[in-house]
């Protein structure tokens, strides 16, 4: 399995619920048209309750967790290859500026390790 994150803020003129709202219904599908099929591709969107982070912690700057989740590298290579098509990349980049602001986005290849709790 091969993981890749990104963490997005919603424009400051629309509501939690309106972020929500158009990436489930809107840019979400456009991704999964646009890019080869992934194993998941899951988003969590923060609930900004700070009584788990502590009073000291700093606030968190974006307002979802999206997962990209891959067979294997090839995989993930074949989404950049796919972004990287000019038609597609314009395409992608103009709906996120319909919700996302895109100033602030970050992106990361990680590496996930799991712990059964026999739960």
């Amino acid at each position: 399995m091969f993981k890749a994150i990104a963490l997005l803020t919603r424009r400051a003129d629309l509501t939690r619920e309106q972020f929500i709202e158009y990436y489930e219904t809107r840019h979400a599908p456009l991704i999964t048209s646009l890019l080869p099929p992934f194993r998941e591709y899951r988003r969590n969107f923060l609930e900004h309750d700070d009584r788990l982070a502590g009073p000291d912690a700093p606030a968190a700057d974006f307002d979802v967790v999206s997962e990209f989740v891959f067979d294997d590298r090839a995989g993930y290579e074949a989404m950049l290859a796919a972004y990287a098509v000019p038609d597609t990349a314009r395409r992608i980049a103009a709906d996120e500026e319909n919700f996302v602001d895109r100033t602030r986005t970050r992106m990361y290849v990680v590496e996930t390790r799991s712990t059964d709790t026999g739960a």
